[in-house]
């Protein structure tokens, strides 16, 4: 359990407000201040030094809140499961299946979070670690299409009791609605940041929802989409990418990925 000094730091991360009652109007704030404040980036997978910490739940705090960092999935849910459990919310992991290239990724290849509030029957499926995901938590729930600013979610049966999140028609991943410890997921962290094959190797990425779009560095490629307008820039050199990390996400780097890692993603 966070203790209360940490709890606060974290809101001042944020720019959250410490709730009164563990409610579904102080999670969706909660969840909205997390997506837009805390990026979803996996630069250090591409620095290949098995020493930088890459840590699940509070072992990511030091990152995300000291150094005012983004994380991977496992960091940045795994961080928001302890500062919800701190917070007095009833949260529990669950398992994921990213879609990529038209297949599922590796089992417990994505991490989120079921949340109960004292005012819902239906729990919550929150998610800020996930590029492409939602800015508020959606209701963990198969039918009716969920409208969120970053577009129209739906969760939809799946075989063996999974669950499939759809955003805007198009397959996002699998989720399994079952209980699970963060210490679950360590395997599969250890695989994405040593396999030969690991995405997070090959795809270096920064991305963050603004409150009109969406800002990506990817590699070298600065897109950024303001109103329904899309655009992008190709950075010129290590500063440019640098300044552009400082610029769009206030994450300060002083030295970047090799050449090689530092791959085009996608928005």
């Amino acid at each position: 359990m966070l203790d209360a000094t940490t709890v606060d730091a974290y809101l001042r991360r944020i720019g959250a407000k410490r709730p009164e009652r563990p409610d579904g109007q102080a999670l969706s704030h909660l969840h909205e201040r997390h997506v837009l404040s805390v990026p979803f980036e996996n630069v250090d997978f591409a620095f290949g030094r098995p020493s930088l910490p890459i840590g699940l739940g509070e072992p990511a705090l030091e990152k995300i809140i000291g150094r005012g960092r983004g994380g991977c999935c496992y960091e940045l849910n795994g961080a928001f499961f302890t500062l919800l459990s701190a917070l007095g919310f009833d949260v529990e992991p669950m398992g994921g299946r990213v879609l990529e290239d038209g297949a599922f990724g590796p089992l417990l290849g994505h991490l989120c979070l079921r949340v109960r509030t004292e005012d819902s029957a239906d729990p919550w499926l929150a998610d800020v670690g996930y590029g492409r995901a939602f800015r508020f938590p959606l209701r963990l729930r198969a039918g009716t299409p969920q409208q969120d600013p970053q577009g129209s979610f739906e969760l939809v049966e799946a075989p063996k009791g999974d669950l499939d999140l759809y955003r805007d028609g198009e397959l996002q991943y699998r989720v399994e609605p079952r209980a699970r410890e963060l210490a679950d997921f360590a395997p599969t962290l250890w695989w994405f940041r040593s396999a030969d094959d690991s995405p997070f190797l090959a795809r270096q990425v920064c991305s963050m929802p603004t409150p009109d779009g969406r800002v990506t560095l990817a590699g070298r490629t600065l897109t950024r989409t303001e109103n329904g307008v899309r655009t992008q820039e190709e950075l010129a050199d290590d500063a440019a990418v640098r300044a552009a990390y400082r610029t769009w996400f206030g994450i300060e780097l002083d030295v970047l990925p090799p050449p090689d890692r530092q791959t085009d993603g996608e928005d």
